[in-house]
């Protein structure tokens, strides 16, 4: 129970530190344009980076509930940059990774 505990809570805060991580690569330091698009900014600040931040809390608090709402909440915008080539298809890593913690949380009961 003790590996699961710790493997849900390890891969849960990678994936959320690394969706951060994109998020802010996405839209601040962008290798593929040289613009920044408020618009899309905001988007994906909902779509990915609120997300991110409720995997965190969920992990710090245990709360398994909150984990799979960050992944359902996160799918349809990693689904679509996971099919983008380059850095930004890890996003799809990152929701996989959101619903492996989530079931390690779920097998640790």
């Amino acid at each position: 129970m003790i590996r699961y505990s710790r493997a849900s809570f390890y891969i849960g805060s990678a994936a959320a530190v690394l969706s951060i991580f994109l998020w802010c690569m996405l839209h601040f330091f962008n290798p593929y344009t040289d613009r920044f698009e408020s618009a899309a900014a905001i988007r994906t600040f909902f779509l990915l980076f609120l997300p991110a931040c409720a995997a965190l809390v969920s992990v710090l608090m245990s709360r398994k509930w909150l984990m799979l709402a960050a992944f359902i909440w996160s799918l349809p915008a990693s689904l679509y940059l996971a099919l983008t080539p380059g850095v930004f298809a890890l996003f799809g890593a990152t929701s996989i990774a959101y619903i492996i913690s989530y079931l390690f949380m779920r097998a640790k009961k």
